[in-house]
């Protein structure tokens, strides 16, 4: 994670602006690819470095909704046999406990599952295309899709930005300033991705020992 965050600060603004925007497209087309890292690392260079918070959460936005209903549409061709097909080729991404878990949220939440998806990394991937599978209906799918996208895009992007912007000014007399705010920000965020990635795959270890047990 640290190689990409070194890199995407060597590129120019508008590069920085369709990376993000292209990263979590692709991602939230259902391939795993470390979007929300690209966006935490854009905002962080929004607060030292002439990168736009403002256009690095509408590229986000961009990205989110247009991946999301591009999932949609090949999970509504391909169906729920097309997403088996996927999880038994990337059973780490896509395997039985993975689509599981994600359908049980539809079950539970019904379209707003879409809007929650967006904080949530399992279902961040798969919304759109089990949507789409399920045949939720598209206006309700892109109502909950953009709501989603844009809340979880801005939001991310300004909490960061402010944190950085507070952090900023307390050490504004510090020539190391942005060595401080990126080293920080870079461990927290690190050290909550990872717990999470550690409490989803518990969940899913505990799921797939369970769905034996179940079966007569």
């Amino acid at each position: 994670m640290h190689d990409i965050e070194a890199w995407i600060g060597t590129l120019s603004p508008v590069w920085v602006y369709l990376l993000v925007g292209a990263v979590i497209g692709v991602e939230s087309m259902g391939i795993p690819l470390p979007g929300e890292v690209a966006l935490v690392t854009a905002s962080l260079l929004s607060v030292t470095t002439s990168v736009s918070p403002w256009l690095v959460a509408t590229a986000a936005s961009v990205g989110a909704i247009g991946g999301d209903s591009l999932g949609y549409l090949i999970g509504r061709r391909g169906g729920r046999h097309l997403l088996e097909r996927v999880g038994r080729r990337f059973p780490k991404h896509f395997g039985p406990p993975h689509l599981a878990k994600a359908e049980r949220a539809f079950q539970r939440w019904g379209v707003w599952a879409v809007f929650f998806g967006r904080f949530i990394a399992l279902l961040r991937i798969l919304a759109g295309p089990l949507a789409g599978a399920l045949r939720v209906p598209y206006p309700r799918f892109l109502a909950a899709n953009a709501l989603g996208g844009i809340t979880w895009s801005f939001g991310t992007v300004f909490a960061i930005y402010s944190l950085g912007q507070v952090a900023e000014k307390w050490l504004k007399d510090f020539s190391w300033v942005a060595l401080v705010i990126a080293v920080v920000a870079g461990l927290v965020t690190t050290v909550l991705l990872r717990r999470r990635a550690v409490a989803e795959a518990r969940a899913l270890r505990a799921e797939a020992e369970k769905e034996p047990a179940a079966t007569p």
